[in-house]
């Protein structure tokens, strides 16, 4: 339980995020899932990364219990670091990641599909933002990333969410494969990425991030601002009891 990295084949790297039952990552979560991705790319033995995850869904976000049981703002501020650093490591990483992607993606989840270099996903996969029921902002950053402008503020503000059909039909969710065929299908485009020169697809990494037209850093930290703004007044608090005594 917990990040599991391993080396299935030859130079890709897989990465697995495993916090039954639904993958809401605690705030250590966050921070080893970075590590463990950062590792990865900086070994000079990986060609490629993929990212995906056990259980019922590939990521819940932060794990909300967490933050609601500490009398303070330990983790909160916790959860905000952890998943800058977590997020900031697909897209920093060296090399290409891959994610690979079931069932639910939400919140958390978002920032890490939204920073991946390619994603491949399952056909029961779906993805989206509670956020604002919730109580918090974050994650637009990343979600914008996955659909056209209009559509991520429909989607912000109603907490709504798209299947990985839509994604496909946009062209942000390269590949949909039935949930049996979902590890496969991402290791063979691994292998495609990972035959390659890895010289030149850690140039091509470097410079596709060098002219990619948003900040992903500061466009995530800026968003984070408002989230601690609205704990201060107590809507987040607010939001977060209401979601947990609704389960």
């Amino acid at each position: 339980m917990g990040v599991v990295a391993s080396r299935p084949a030859g130079a890709i790297a897989v990465v697995t995020i495993d916090f039954p039952p639904v993958n809401a990552v605690p705030v250590a979560g966050w921070f080893e899932l970075a590590d463990a991705v950062a590792a990865a790319g900086r070994d000079p033995a990986t060609h490629v990364v993929v990212l995906r995850a056990e259980g019922r869904g590939f990521c819940a976000g932060v794990d909300i219990k967490e933050i609601q049981r500490d009398t303070g703002y330990e983790a909160l501020v916790g959860a905000n670091h952890g998943c800058h650093a977590a997020f900031g490591a697909v897209y920093d990483c060296a090399v290409p990641v891959i994610a690979a992607v079931r069932g639910f993606c939400l919140g958390g989840g978002i920032g890490l599909v939204g920073n991946a270099d390619v994603v491949v996903a399952a056909e029961d996969a779906t993805f989206g933002l509670p956020e604002v029921d919730r109580g918090a902002l974050g994650a637009a950053t990343h979600l914008a990333r996955l659909v056209p402008q209009h559509l991520m503020r429909a989607m912000y503000y109603t907490a709504a969410t798209v299947t990985a059909a839509q994604l496909h039909h946009h062209g942000s969710v390269y590949r949909v494969v039935p949930g049996v065929e979902l590890d496969r299908a991402a290791l063979e485009l691994a292998e495609v990425i990972a035959a390659k020169d890895t010289r030149v697809v850690r140039a091509a990494k470097s410079a596709i991030n060098g002219i990619d037209p948003q900040d992903v850093h500061r466009g995530y930290r800026f968003e984070q601002g408002f989230t601690f703004e609205l704990n201060l007044v107590g809507a987040a608090d607010a939001a977060r009891r209401r979601f947990l005594e609704e389960r």
